[in-house]
């Protein structure tokens, strides 16, 4: 069953296009594990924050992709422009009208 998660992550001031420039690179170690879409998105009311859309094969392998040294790196270089407030939710995916289930 497809696993989605949406993400919400809250930036230092000013440091929002820093996140999204380092989220928006292009990772094919994701594909390999199974990520179907990663988009990131921001919100010019909310200057501070980033939204995250993540669609995967399933919950394992969205968790799998957590401990691969590209995304820890990664996870490492972003830390400093979080305030640590993360928002989201995570939710199995039933069907779409865009295709057939």
């Amino acid at each position: 069953m497809v696993f989605a998660h949406v993400g919400t992550l809250r930036t230092v001031a000013g440091k929002r296009d820093d996140l999204v420039a380092l989220l928006i690179r292009r990772s094919d170690a994701l594909d390999h594990v199974g990520c179907l879409l990663y988009e990131v998105g921001v919100n010019d009311h909310e200057p501070d924050t980033v939204y995250v859309v993540e669609l995967w094969t399933n919950a394992d392998a969205h968790r799998a992709s957590l401990v691969l040294p590209e995304v820890q790196a990664s996870i490492a270089r972003a830390r400093p422009l979080l305030t640590g407030e993360l928002g989201g939710f995570d939710f199995d995916v039933v069907g779409s009208p865009l295709r057939d289930v």
